[in-house]
């Protein structure tokens, strides 16, 4: 279907085989589309805010108010996230038992704990251990794709899993402007540096706890309603006989989501469910069989590439900005880390919509995800270009710097997007798994490359870094590159 204007508002057409949205109703959080897009994206960005609260104001108040040395503030920053990393690995499991917006709720309320315990630290280990537990909120990426690919179809998924990511992740720039500006109001209010920054923690805080109950209490499970009744759906569709009658004959279960149900019959071809896309409680057996699925590691190492990069960046942006330029200081060298992660908003869903429409032009089969494959792959060889050309030139003109980072961020975040549109059309009923598997895969890149931020110069020497991080994500998509996007058998598209 092309796209209308007023698909952006209007209650979408649904696929009556699994009562997907055919469109993303963007502007219409009325509309139980719309309400679970809201929440996906909006949920996942004050937790990314949240979970990286710390790195803004981390180069300068909190490092001479702590005492730290740049070895510690780097040990923080890879210690920060180890914990988002073991979450993401559990909560993709916990997605396909449970459903997505339970553990998505649950992560928020989780991670507020110490959150709101963050401004007792005072020494070095009392931020390691905070950031380490604050690294809980990263975790909510996973619920995030999850939820999502549940309720849009493969003809808008990509666009609706980059949009919820790419806002998401921008919470990351948000963090960025937000922070330093609420410390500077605190220090004009007259408060010390250290009551200044320890009270900037109650924004993030109240906003995280408020996000979790709304999202909790306002969405349902599935489009069906329940995540128990996620199954219903298909069985309704198996008993139908639509080519007896122009008609389609449509029975509501109870526990139906009504306001769901009442705008499918705008959909007139009538689809065969297809058993194959209801996720299933996931076995030990099956785990492993999608773990070591080539494909599953082609999602794993490219999303370790361009995620892991975005994570260990935005971290040290704001200081490498501040080495280079001191006459910057704090909150103009944190501002302008900041348009890392404002990108999101535009970058991470243009890979989502390229990748779609990639998909669309090329025929919504098997063979278009080849094309949805390779966008993913020159996006990572580009990235790979661009952070060895900003290692080699170390620039020290303002203009030459921004310009060369804006660029890179382009192609890097595009390619998480275009990662997670490719993914839900590989092993679809166990999409919680791959998902889990594929963000804690872009966690582990993101301490990879932290550690080599920490060991180049003792921590100070960004560009090494970067011509570094360059070159691992060169080898890494051309050794990738031959992976099929499906596996052998799968049949793929709608």
């Amino acid at each position: 279907m092309g796209f209308k204007f007023s698909h952006l508002y209007a209650r979408p057409d649904v696929n009556t085989a699994t009562l997907k949205a055919r469109s993303i109703p963007f502007f219409n959080p009325v509309d139980i589309y719309g309400r679970v897009f809201f929440f996906s994206w909006f949920g996942f960005m004050i937790a990314f805010w949240a979970w990286y609260t710390f790195p803004p104001l981390l180069t300068h108040t909190i490092k001479y108010d702590l005492h730290l040395t740049p070895v510690e503030v780097a040990n923080s920053n890879i210690v920060s996230l180890c914990a988002t990393l073991l979450v993401r690995l559990v909560a993709g499991p916990l997605c396909d038992q449970f459903g997505p917006r339970k553990v998505f709720g649950g992560l928020l309320l989780v991670g507020s704990i110490p959150l709101g315990l963050a401004p007792l630290v005072h020494n070095a280990t009392g931020l390691y251990v905070s950031r380490f537990f604050i690294g809980i909120l990263g975790g909510s990426f996973v619920p995030c794709q999850v939820w999502s690919t549940g309720f849009f179809d493969k003809n808008v998924v990509g666009t609706a899993n980059a949009l919820t990511g790419g806002f998401g992740n921008a919470g990351g720039g948000i963090t960025y402007f937000i922070m330093p500006a609420v410390y500077d109001g605190l220090i004009g209010a007259r408060y010390t540096p250290g009551q200044a920054w320890r009270l900037t923690f109650l924004v993030p805080l109240a906003m995280v706890i408020t996000t979790g109950i709304a999202l909790l209490l306002l969405c349902p499970d599935t489009p069906t309603g329940k995540w128990s009744d996620r199954h219903l759906r298909a069985v309704e569709s198996a008993h139908q006989e639509p080519e007896k009658s122009p008609a389609i004959a449509i029975t509501i279960p109870i526990n139906l989501d009504l306001e769901a149900y009442t705008h499918t019959t705008t959909t007139t071809t009538p689809q065969k469910p297809s058993s194959a896309e209801i996720i299933t409680p996931p076995t030990p057996r099956e785990i492993l069989r999608v773990t070591l699925s080539p494909q599953t590691i082609f999602h794993i190492l490219t999303y370790m590439c361009s995620f892991g990069t975005e994570l260990a960046v935005n971290a040290i942006l704001a200081s490498y900005y501040a080495k280079n330029f001191p006459l910057l200081g704090q909150t103009a060298a944190a501002n302008w880390a900041a348009m890392f992660g404002f990108l999101n908003f535009v970058t991470r869903p243009l890979g989502g919509i390229v990748s779609d429409l990639l998909y669309k032009y090329f025929g919504s089969s098997e063979a278009a995800l080849w094309y949805k494959k390779g966008w993913v792959v020159v996006c990572g060889l580009v990235t790979g270009a661009l952070l060895v050309v900003i290692g080699e030139v170390d620039p020290k003109a303002q203009g030459v710097m921004f310009g060369l980072v804006g660029v890179m961020a382009v192609f890097l975040e595009a390619g998480n997007g275009a990662n997670f549109s490719l993914l839900p059309h590989v092993h679809p009923r166990a999409n919680g798994v791959l998902s889990g598997l594929t963000g804690a895969g872009g966690n582990l890149g993101g301490v990879v490359f932290a550690v080599v931020f920490r060991f180049m110069g003792g921590g100070t020497d960004y560009a090494k870094g970067f011509w570094v991080i360059g070159v691992v994500n060169l080898v890494v998509y051309v050794a990738v590159s031959w992976i099929p996007p499906l596996p052998k058998g799968q049949v793929g598209g709608r």
